[in-house]
């Protein structure tokens, strides 16, 4: 089945054609043929459905038209099968396509369905969300007046998107907090670059940091490792609260880094949905050391770039435990105003584990936060014996002070420094896990 691949709120999705569902002479034979074969189990349940349809049409309080009630019990069944999958009515179908082009009125959070509850999987760097406070993991109990128990990801998500300079109040509650949370949000045009590049003070590491999988993904890190050929001994991937997006992007990230093998299969009832993705040896940047960033919020290709740099025995992953999200959904068109989406099968990578609902364990977890820093308080050093002196050297030092915060600030723009690796717990453990790695490199390199 000839398809194209589109993100999804942030998960990974297929776009049937059209013209394949809506082919009538194919329809038609392949209803003669179900009509063949039907089994008087099909037959009655079938006649259950219309029965209770026309009952409802008949007798309920209030009147429904037959569109209607067909629509609201195509919700049903629908997000009765998974979280993931739904029916779209005319509006919901256009709103994913707007969503799909990377630009719409929103908040800038993914969500998903965890144990039943509507969950952050991770806010989007720099969206109101983002800066509201918005974290992973954050159960959200109410949209404004509305409570989301037994509310689709669809009808949250149409909820929650509107124009911008609207406002917003989410109810979250949140792991650690005594009480429930309300955040006010301000609704804004969400448009999200997607990769982010720095050199790592003092070192040849390279920070890369990807925020979702769009189509721009694998070109322009692409750029970023060509700007930098030769001066690179490291790098730092972050996939960090990135909730997912093109299957094609993810496999292509992970193909600059492994030169053969599988990168990830998906399998599903439909062969024709079984399908493998391999390495190719083309530009691959196999030989430098690679530390993936991953944490509660990365998702879907997030899953797949990591745990397949993890079982290719590529890169060390730190932080985290992730998401677990590893199911495929295809939107398949009915008309030209509606859809279906479903889900039809299932990721698994290299060594044959699956993702879904298990997630990918770091090869070293380590929690978010500041690095403690103990000061030494009682050593002397030379600057204290000179008292005579101490009025000139604050005088000099404080404009030095003024100078060094100006220079950092535009520094701080193309190189993280290593106060903000103070800041960023696990960003310093890859950091020093990279020079780790380089200096068994080195010994590997000098022992041959």
């Amino acid at each position: 089945m000839k398809s194209k691949t589109l993100a999804l709120l942030g998960f990974v999705v297929t776009l049937t054609g059209a013209s394949l569902l809506l082919n009538t002479p194919m329809m038609a034979k392949s209803e003669t043929k179900m009509h063949r074969g039907i089994s008087q189990d099909r037959l009655r349940a079938l006649a259950k459905y219309t029965k209770v349809i026309q009952t409802i049409e008949q007798y309920y309080v209030d009147e429904e038209n037959i569109t209607d009630i067909v629509n609201k019990s195509l919700e049903g069944l629908l997000a009765n099968l998974d979280a993931h999958s739904s029916f779209m009515d005319k509006k919901q179908f256009k709103d994913m396509k707007i969503q799909t082009d990377g630009e719409f009125g929103g908040l800038g959070i993914t969500v998903g369905m965890r144990d039943g509850a509507l969950t952050v999987i991770s806010p989007i760097e720099g969206t109101p969300a983002d800066k509201a406070g918005m974290k992973a993991g954050d159960i959200i109990l109410k949209i404004n007046d509305k409570s989301t128990l037994n509310m689709t990801i669809d009808e949250a998500v149409n909820i929650m998107r509107g124009k911008p300079g609207t406002p917003i109040e989410l109810t979250i509650v949140r792991k650690d907090e005594p009480k429930p949370l309300v955040i006010k949000i301000i609704r804004d045009i969400i448009k999200v670059d997607s990769v982010y590049t720095k050199k790592i003070e003092d070192t040849k590491f390279l920070y890369i940091r990807v925020t979702s999988f769009d189509k721009k993904v694998v070109r322009d890190v692409k750029k970023a490792l060509a700007e930098h050929k030769g001066e690179i001994d490291g790098i730092v991937l972050d996939l960090r609260n990135n909730p997912g997006g093109l299957l094609n992007q993810a496999v292509g990230l992970v193909n600059l880094f492994v030169d053969e093998g599988v990168i990830v299969s998906q399998k599903g009832r439909i062969e024709s949905e079984n399908q493998v993705y391999k390495a190719t040896k083309a530009g691959t940047y196999k030989d430098i050391p690679l530390v993936v960033l991953v944490n509660g919020g990365s998702a879907s290709a997030s899953e797949i770039v990591s745990g397949a740099l993890q079982d290719h025995k590529r890169a060390v992953i730190i932080g985290q435990k992730t998401f677990g999200k590893g199911s495929v959904q295809v939107i398949m068109p009915i008309g030209n105003e509606e859809a279906l989406r479903l889900t039809v099968a299932r990721y698994y990578l290299p060594s044959g584990r699956t993702i879904q609902s298990k997630g990918v364990e770091p090869d070293i977890e380590v929690f978010p936060g500041e690095v403690k820093v103990v000061k030494d308080e009682f050593s002397i050093k030379e600057r204290d014996l000179k008292k005579h002196l101490t009025t000139e050297l604050e005088k000099l030092e404080g404009k030095k002070k003024k100078e060094k915060e100006k220079a950092d600030k535009e520094k701080s723009k193309k190189i993280i420094l290593k106060d903000d690796l103070l800041k960023d717990n696990q960003l310093k453990t890859a950091t020093d896990t990279l020079k780790v790695l380089k200096i068994t490199k080195e010994i590997a390199k000098g022992a041959k």
